[in-house]
């Protein structure tokens, strides 16, 4: 990485932080978007089950949640789910993003500062993201593929906890920039560690938990909604 002249980093979660939306929701979409009513109608309610199932094994480990989450792309044709998730963002996630995500990316690059997403979402996902905000750098999870096909591995440990902990020290590092100086911005109790490593936390709608961290500690705490 290039030294950066550049006064800070921001660091910003993806989902939940600068849009409304879940790695579960980005899953269903590119798996239906092809199916006709009735097959996705079939689809949904065969899929409903492990979506409980989900939802508990999130509670207990978010990493493990998104390791296993993450099997449901195996076999997947990996050229065709990357070309898909073009169409997701203009059919899908961009009518989910904050506006106040947006001013405040801006008003970080008015600054000077490095933006960065830092998120546990695969990368081919973030990116049409990542290009409507035109970020600088994208530090996201990478599926494993075999002769075309994704074989349902993330060829990392997942970008979660104190992982992310760790991508942000590095890259801050990297760019020789203090982490005293750099920004984080999330909306879940799972990215304390990120929100820990830098002098300027912020929450972003946060969880119940994070919310009593953000007040006990005096974080900066952001309430960004969906446009009508």
């Amino acid at each position: 990485m290039e030294s950066m002249q550049k006064k800070a980093i921001a660091f910003f979660d993806v989902d939940g932080t600068l849009l409304s939306s879940t790695i579960a929701h980005c899953y269903i979409w590119l798996r239906t978007a092809s199916l006709s009513s009735i097959q996705k109608f079939f689809w949904t309610i065969g899929f409903l089950p492990k979506i409980i199932y989900y939802l508990i094994l999130d509670r207990i480990s978010r990493e493990r949640f998104n390791q296993v989450f993450y099997r449901n792309y195996r076999g997947m044709d990996a050229t065709a789910v990357k070309a898909s998730a073009t169409d997701m963002f203009e059919n899908y996630l961009r009518q989910k993003i904050f506006p106040e995500a947006i001013s405040q990316i801006e008003a970080h690059k008015e600054q000077g500062h490095h933006v960065v997403l830092l998120t546990g979402s695969l990368d081919f996902i973030v990116q049409p993201i990542a290009a409507y905000f035109g970020v600088d750098s994208v530090l996201a999870a990478e599926l494993a593929e075999q002769s075309g096909k994704f074989i349902g591995e993330l060829t990392t440990e997942p970008l979660i906890g104190e992982q992310k902990a760790i991508a942000l020290k590095k890259f801050a590092e990297q760019a020789n920039v203090p982490l005293d100086d750099c920004y984080a911005y999330s909306d879940s109790q799972s990215d304390l560690p990120m929100l820990d490593a830098v002098g300027n936390p912020i929450a972003v709608n946060p969880s119940k938990a994070l919310r009593k961290k953000a007040l006990e500690t005096d974080w900066e705490i952001h309430e960004w909604m969906q446009a009508s």
